[in-house]
């Protein structure tokens, strides 16, 4: 949900493997998490102490002890792009999906250049997963981030996988 436009405004940084992420939020909860470079609204106020809880499982992620976020989260977007996001967070860790079947997911399956786009437009990086859509032939396609960034997460998830349960995960071609 959009956060009401009255709702101060809070952001942090944080120093991960990938970059300095930028954490946006209000009191509705996380409203942008960006890689760097980006720089906070206009407005806003820097506050860590009110962000410390996504800052800690994003910390716990990247050490491979998170597998999955518990936070409030609001971001702005259409009506469609929301529908997009909530489907981005049913993919499991350490799995990919490719636009087309993510379009079917949503009961869209001719979408997939439209899913690609809101994709695209995640303003939730890592923790609404769009670096786990892949293209259909399994290679990496784009990502805000960068397909370094988009590369290292997937790598990362397969790493923490095959550490859990002893054995190596299957890759896609990436």
């Amino acid at each position: 949900m959009p956060a009401h436009p009255d709702q101060p405004t809070y952001w942090t940084t944080l120093d991960s493997p990938i970059d300095s992420l930028l954490l946006v939020g209000d009191d509705s909860g996380l409203r942008s998490l960006w890689m760097a470079p980006h720089t906070p609204p206009t407005g806003a106020r820097y506050d860590p102490a009110a962000l410390a809880d996504v800052a800690a499982q994003l910390a716990e992620y990247f050490a491979g002890e998170r597998l999955a976020f518990d936070l409030p989260l609001a971001p702005a977007g259409t009506p469609f792009q929301l529908k997009v996001w909530m489907a981005l967070r049913d993919i499991p860790y350490g799995r990919t999906t490719t636009y087309g079947e993510l379009a079917a997911e949503i009961g869209q399956p001719t979408a997939s250049r439209a899913v690609g786009l809101a994709n695209g437009r995640n303003p939730l990086a890592v923790i609404v997963p769009c670096h786990r859509v892949i293209g259909r032939d399994g290679t990496l396609t784009g990502f805000g981030g960068g397909l370094d960034r988009k590369r290292w997460l997937l790598e990362h998830e397969s790493r923490v996988l095959a550490g859990r349960t002893g054995e190596p995960v299957a890759a896609a071609l990436w």
